[in-house]
């Protein structure tokens, strides 16, 4: 079992939290900002990624009460591609990073990374894979010798 180093809390973003699985994190998903307050209300959440248009909670409500409450909480905002209203709108909230709903999942990944001090143990395996594709991998080269 791995160790836990953060909760992060998804709120109407369960088509990206798929990705996250392979880090150390403890997953909340969340499809309502309404659970997400209930969570928030009884769990110790470290980051928290939502959507800014949530269906009981829109033009992101649901951030605006979280930043209000708790400043210090790492927040990651979806926004609709191309809708600078909402990014106006978000920048201005202060949230700590703004990604467009169809941002490639890796860099999604290494987002929240950053804002969790963590590393992506994924993208290292990816990393040394490519490495060794290139170039052989020590112990190949080690035989040759």
């Amino acid at each position: 079992m791995r160790a836990v180093v953060a909760n992060v809390l998804t709120v109407g973003v369960a088509d990206k939290s798929g990705i996250l699985e392979e880090l150390p994190i403890r997953l909340l998903v969340m499809d309502t900002g309404t659970e997400a307050v209930r969570c928030l209300r009884s769990e110790r959440i470290d980051t928290v990624v939502s959507r800014w248009e949530l269906a009981d909670m829109p033009d992101g409500l649901l951030l605006r009460k979280l930043i209000a409450a708790k400043p210090a909480i790492p927040t990651i905002a979806f926004i609709s591609p191309g809708d600078y209203s909402q990014e106006i709108a978000a920048r201005g909230l202060g949230v700590s990073a703004i990604l467009s709903e169809d941002v490639d999942d890796e860099y999604f990944r290494e987002v929240l990374c950053e804002l969790l001090g963590i590393c992506t143990v994924v993208s290292v395996k990816a990393t040394n894979e490519q490495h060794n594709a290139e170039f052989g991998s020590d112990i190949e080269k080690l035989r040759i010798l």
